[in-house]
This record gives structure tokens, C-alpha cells and sequence, in this order.
């Protein structure tokens, strides 16, 4: 790899360290594109985990399995509708992940990550956490209304009025009653998604060059264990999220993370925790993929720039 004007001689260019012209913004770009492309992308399978997780009768009993759900919803639904309510994300995933990924990066900086090629497995934990609180806070109302236009017989047709609907019918509660059960399941789902990133790239990537191969196999690794051990956290979200539109009065009035892990555990056992698991994981595993090999596309192409 050629060297930049600034490099030491006999010392290899480490595209990971920040240049000092490479800001804030650029980081917050990358991130941007990186959650668009890996949202939109595996929106559907996303769609398939949100209907077999519903404990709805009406919706989530529909499925048995995920050869079963996406036959049904082609002879019911048609395939259009494993798209319904991607605008949420388009638009949500965006200014999220720019929001995840320059926390990231500067909270990075700040507990020493980014100090000489060592492996630093704390600082990622850290960063990731820090991270996912302040995308979550933004995020949280576009997945609220991502899974209520994600279920069967959905009147939903727009995010507009999915919003206006949602609010008028619940209140503003009604976009973070989910909240803290969200970060109980993205914390440590980032914190530990970030330390098996930076484990594998630093394994399979010591020199810390930039590698698309490295990326997507290490991110899809890490995302792929992440999802599958917080998956029960997962199926309470989805039951907070979906709240209002159950035909049980039970589930209609979940108040939060344990009334709602009750609710499950009593209508449908432990079993109940693990609905959604496959296609949580087969989503993850390659959106976490696309998503970290798009940011360090991303940051190589930006930073390609800064040499110029």
C-alpha cells in the first residue's frame, strides 16, 4: 500500500487511524450509508421475524415456521408486501446510524481504542453501548411504526399516518413504551456485536488494512451471535411495540420489559422467547455484514480523499 505524505517511513498506512482532517461528519455519513443500505436490503426477512414473533392470534399464529410464513403472505398478502412500511427505515435508519456510528467513533477515541494496533475489546464495548443509547432515542418511534405496518392486516398505509394514528390512539408513550426494553436488548447486543467485530477483524485482519472480504465476514459473524442470545429480549419489544393492535386484553395492556416477559411466559412458556430466532438470525447475520462492510467502505473511500 503507498504511503501518505504524513506517514513515517517503513511504517504501513492503518486506515482505521483518523486522519486530522477526517471529522465528526464524515464518520456520521459513512454510518448513514451504512444503515440505509443494510436496512433496506434485508427489510423482508426483517418483516418475516415481526410476524412470527407477534403473539396476535390473529397475525402471529398465522405462521409455523419460515418456509410456512412466506408461503402464506405470497397466497394471501403477495410478495409486495414483505416491503410494507421500508420508508420507516429509509427514512429512521439514516440519521440513526450517522447518530451510531459518530458516537461510536468518538467515544472510541475518547477510552483509547484508537491507540496504537493493540486490541481493545473494552473500549469497543464501551463505544458500542454509548452508541446504541443514542441511536435507540432517535430510532425507537420509526420501529414502533416499522412493526405496526409489518402486521398482518395492517390499515397503515403510509408513515404519516401510521404516526398520526399511533398517537392519537396511545399518546407519545406509545413510541417509547419500548424503550428501555429496546436498550436492555441493544446494549449488550452492540457491546457484544462490537467486541466480536473487532476480536475477528483484528484475527483475521492484524494489519488493520482495509479488507471488504475481512469486514463482511467478521461482521456477519459477530451479528449473527449477538442476535441469537438476545433474541428473548427481542419478542418483548415486539410485543410493546405491537401493543395496540392485540385482540388480547392481556397483551393490550403490557405496562413494560417484565409485565410483558410475564405475559409471554404464562400464554405461551419459554418456548414463547425463542419465537422469531431464525429469521432474526438469518436478518442480522447479513445485514450486520452489508452494514459494517458499507461504513468501511465508507471511511476507506473518505479517507482516500483526505490523502489527495
Amino acid at each position: 500500500m503507498a504511503s501518505s505524505p504524513d506517514q513515517i517511513p517503513g511504517q504501513e498506512y492503518d486506515y482505521e487511524a483518523l486522519p486530522s482532517n477526517y471529522g465528526l461528519g464524515h464518520n456520521m455519513l459513512a454510518g448513514a450509508f451504512a444503515g440505509i443500505a443494510e436496512h433496506s436490503v434485508m427489510y423482508p426477512v426483517d418483516l418475516l421475524k415481526t410476524r412470527m414473533q407477534i403473539l396476535n392470534p390473529s397475525a402471529g399464529g398465522l405462521y409455523t415456521g419460515l418456509t410456512n410464513a412466506v408461503s402464506t403472505i405470497y397466497r394471501i398478502e403477495g410478495l409486495r408486501t414483505l416491503w410494507k412500511g421500508v420508508s420507516s427505515v429509509i427514512i429512521g435508519a439514516g440519521p440513526a446510524h450517522a447518530v451510531y456510528f459518530g458516537t461510536y467513533e468518538f467515544v472510541k477515541e475518547l477510552a483509547g481504542g484508537n491507540v496504537d494496533d493493540g486490541h481493545h475489546p473494552l473500549a469497543a464495548a464501551m463505544s458500542g453501548a454509548a452508541a446504541t443509547i443514542a441511536s435507540d432515542a432517535l430510532m425507537n418511534p420509526f420501529d414502533v411504526m416499522k412493526q405496526r405496518m409489518q402486521v398482518h392486516g395492517s390499515v397503515h398505509k403510509s408513515l404519516m399516518q401510521c404516526a398520526k394514528s399511533v398517537y392519537r390512539a396511545e399518546g407519545l408513550q406509545a413510541f417509547y413504551v419500548s424503550y428501555p426494553t429496546t436498550l436492555c436488548m441493544t446494549v449488550p447486543f452492540t457491546a457484544t456485536q462490537f467486541v466480536a467485530y473487532e476480536s475477528i477483524s483484528k484475527f483475521m485482519n492484524p494489519k488493520g488494512e482495509y479488507d471488504p472480504f475481512t469486514h463482511c465476514m467478521a461482521g456477519g459473524l459477530a451479528g449473527a451471535f449477538a442476535a441469537g442470545i438476545t433474541t428473548p429480549l427481542d419478542v418483548v419489544k415486539t410485543l410493546l411495540q405491537t401493543r395496540g393492535l392485540a385482540q388480547n386484553e392481556e397483551i393490550r395492556s403490557a405496562r413494560g420489559l417484565f409485565n410483558a416477559a410475564a405475559i409471554i411466559k404464562r400464554q405461551f412458556g419459554w418456548g414463547g422467547f425463542l419465537r422469531g430466532m431464525r429469521p432474526r438470525i438469518i436478518s442480522t447475520m447479513p445485514s450486520t455484514a452489508i452494514c459494517w462492510t458499507s461504513y468501511e467502505m465508507a471511511k476507506a473511500y473518505f479517507k482516500s480523499l483526505s490523502e489527495n
